[in-house]
């Protein structure tokens, strides 16, 4: 069995999407990087989808993670922006799967829970904590790429325990644990 693992995170968004990798190495963490995808610019919401999904596939093809780790909607009052966003991520979902890496999704409290030891902590408590654990130099002006990064690490906390969250290795996968949403 290796011991080396790339896990990349992934924070969806149609204006910015975060995203981090870290490498595992004999069961300590790296970092390996960590970005966002700028989608402020455009305004045809299908246009974004394409970016995102060409993005994760990019970052697949370049990396080569051995899983994904990605943020689920949370629950908010604005309908459309959770569609919009539920959209982002089912894209970068669609990526990781046509490329057969297994995807889990994590809920924001859970990857908050599992960064900081607060579901309720702050993005910049989420940042800062990874800039200590990862002992990173300095932290990005926009905090999205910190939420992808913090999802990748969520997953390495997460390995090996049982009821993780949502796990997809292909679209069978996800057909199969998602009847309700397959028609």
């Amino acid at each position: 069995m290796s011991t080396e693992k790339i896990i990349l995170g992934i924070d969806p968004g149609t204006t910015i999407m975060g995203f981090g990798l870290i490498k595992i190495e004999n069961k300590q963490m790296k970092f390996m990087l960590m970005n966002e995808l700028m989608l402020k610019k455009y305004d045809d919401h299908y246009v974004k989808l394409k970016l995102i999904f060409d993005r994760t596939i990019e970052l697949i093809e370049a990396y080569h993670p051995d899983e994904i780790a990605i943020e689920a909607p949370f629950f908010g009052k604005n309908v459309q922006s959770m569609l919009k966003l539920g959209r982002a991520q089912g894209v970068a979902i669609a990526a990781g799967l046509s490329r057969q890496v297994p995807i889990t999704e994590y809920a924001p409290k859970k990857i908050k829970m599992a960064i900081t030891g607060n579901g309720n902590a702050s993005k910049e408590q989420v940042a800062g904590m990874l800039q200590n654990l990862l002992k990173l130099k300095s932290l990005p002006k926009n905090l999205d790429a910190t939420d992808g990064l913090a999802a990748a690490v969520c997953h390495f906390y997460n390995m090996g325990k049982l009821d993780v969250g949502k796990n997809y290795t292909g679209w069978s996968a996800f057909v199969k644990q998602n009847k309700n949403r397959v028609t």
